[in-house]
């Protein structure tokens, strides 16, 4: 019985970071209990982009502190903060900013790219043990500029994916139309992301990783994590709410910006900020759309998923509590119209999701540094689709005491 209970894991967090998760270490003949409050895939992972997004960026450069007041002042901006949630995010805003130094930012790019140059790969070897290859399109992203001002301000970014041997192609004029015919003629620049793909369903991608991970043999459970203890022997304890207790040789945290509160609870704090994030899916759009495309000015995107078109990105950040915004929703709508012309709003469902957002954009990938047996994997922000199957081949290296074919370093959880 012990030996059975050292080759059990404890995965918290049913959203598609702790469901590929679970998947990979049942694979890999571990006995696994992926918990979750709700049904796997509700959460975050409901709403997300369904972009597998390869090209990395910082949130956070050396002239981001310029744009704060902007924030603060324009409620159609790409960032708003809430007024009255501003004195708490002071410190998470401090650690970001210092995040943005030249030298800390070449740092935090290269280690989002050493994720990035394996991320498509890892999903497609994950999509085909799932069987579910046709999930993913061949379709590529369209990066769009209104203005060659625009395009100017992005040139930076754009010198940081050529540094790292990331391939795109600039487009203009007619060009664009060539490849995505709804888009506006008043569009100045594009460029072309081919191996950015998108997946036709993300909420179906993660109710078919968790069906794979339990038909492999993994236990599901719904309920609230509580806390997590230790036994004499080693053994893990985690700590239901409801008064369960379920014993395991190993646990990982992939709960998401919910992780933060079992982190404190094992004395390793993390800054881990809620980005809100909203979309409109709309079932009748008056449009069909080859390509996802993302407007980086106004920093949201558009992708045909979910058998319809969904439009979402943006930033809020109030915190966990309070009440959604939908207007910020429908200002996005109003910037995709500018872009796609045609584009009706029709059957049309608006959604609000909480995005686990760390100061310096790249996640915790780690163990625990206070208790043994304890892994995280939480704060992907915009990324949790992209990094997904990569993060658990990582965590299910960590976990089984292979060393990672990824430098772990950076994403170790006492870098802060």
């Amino acid at each position: 019985m012990a030996d059975e209970t050292k080759k059990s894991v404890v995965v918290v967090g049913a959203g598609v970071i702790g469901a590929s998760i679970a998947l990979e270490l049942q694979r890999r003949g571990l006995a696994v209990t992926l918990i979750d409050k709700g049904e796997p895939g509700r959460g975050t992972s409901f709403g997300n982009m369904a972009s597998i997004a390869l090209d990395f960026a910082a949130g956070s450069g050396p002239s981001t502190w310029k744009k704060i007041p902007g924030w603060l002042l324009d409620p159609e901006g790409p960032v708003w903060l809430r007024p009255s949630y501003a004195a708490r995010m002071l410190p998470w805003f401090l650690r970001f900013l210092a995040a943005g130094r030249p030298s800390r930012l070449r740092e935090i790019e290269d280690a989002g790219m050493s994720l990035s140059h394996r991320a498509l790969g890892d999903f497609r070897e994950m999509l085909q043990a799932i069987g579910a290859p046709e999930l993913m399109t061949e379709e590529g992203c369209l990066a769009i500029y209104e203005t060659e001002a625009e395009f100017a301000a992005d040139r930076a970014h754009l010198a940081m994916m050529q540094r790292c041997g990331l391939e795109f192609e600039v487009l203009s004029n007619g060009a664009i139309q060539y490849y995505e015919p709804a888009l506006s003629p008043a569009i100045a620049r594009a460029v072309l992301l081919a191996d950015n793909k998108s997946i036709r369903d993300p909420y179906k991608l993660v109710v078919k990783l968790a069906d794979a991970a339990m038909a492999a043999g993994a236990a599901f459970v719904s309920g609230t994590v509580r806390n997590i203890e230790r036994k004499g022997d080693g053994t893990a304890v985690v700590l239901l709410e409801d008064g369960r207790r379920i014993e395991a040789g190993s646990v990982v945290l992939a709960a998401g910006v919910h992780t933060r509160f079992l982190a404190e609870k094992l004395g390793e704090p993390i800054p881990l900020e809620t980005e809100r994030g909203y979309h409109t899916q709309i079932m009748k759009p008056g449009i069909s759309m080859r390509y996802s495309v993302i407007w980086p000015h106004r920093a949201f995107m558009v992708t045909p998923t979910a058998g319809g078109i969904r439009v979402g990105g943006n930033v809020e950040l109030a915190g966990l509590d309070a009440a959604p915004d939908f207007r910020r929703p429908r200002v996005l709508v109003r910037h995709a119209q500018r872009a796609l012309p045609g584009l009706k709003v029709e059957e049309a469902t608006e959604w609000m999701g909480h995005r686990p957002a760390l100061p310096d954009t790249i996640p915790i990938i780690s163990p625990s540094a206070k208790m043994p047996g304890v892994f995280y994997a939480t704060g992907h922000g915009h990324l949790g689709l992209t990094f997904s199957a990569t993060t658990a081949l990582v965590i299910a290296d960590m976990v089984t005491g292979v060393k990672p074919s990824v430098d772990i370093t950076p994403f170790r959880i006492d870098r802060y």
